[in-house]
């Protein structure tokens, strides 16, 4: 019988159309497993599988990434020019970025209304709207 973790890792797979393969239920069910959001990076999140005993290698964990981010399930957030994170909220929401500790986290939905922008060029359309804030302790 399958645990809550297992059957919601499985489901949100399912909702991006991705195949389960042992490998990427294993990372599904540490990225979505508790039905919380979270953010990672592919360092943080080949650690956490590598400690919970899954045998996924880093660039197993890299392809993997990519694979959710491709069927919708994950947003890349690139928040400096050597790291990405990945967050399992896919709706459009500011972020505050940590530069002392490199933590990612989810700005309170008031502080920049996204719904409120100018129009794209003719002929294209606004995709996603990624805002980072960064901060610095003082």
């Amino acid at each position: 019988m399958e645990t809550d973790v297992q059957v919601r890792a499985r489901d949100w797979l399912r909702k991006g159309g991705v195949r389960p393969t042992r490998q990427r239920l294993a990372l599904a069910a540490l990225l979505v497993g508790d039905g919380r959001n979270r953010h990672v990076t592919a360092e943080g999140l080949h650690r956490l599988a590598a400690s919970r005993g899954a045998a996924v290698s880093k660039a197993t964990v890299y392809n993997t990434l990519g694979l959710f981010c491709d069927a919708g399930l994950l947003n890349e957030i690139a928040v400096d020019g050597q790291t990405s994170s990945f967050d399992t909220c896919t709706t459009d929401h500011a972020h505050f970025f940590n530069e002392r500790s490199g933590r990612l986290t989810d700005a309170p939905p008031n502080l920049v209304d996204v719904r409120v922008l100018a129009p794209p060029p003719d002929g294209t359309e606004i995709a996603r709207v990624d805002v980072v804030v960064r901060l610095r302790e003082i």
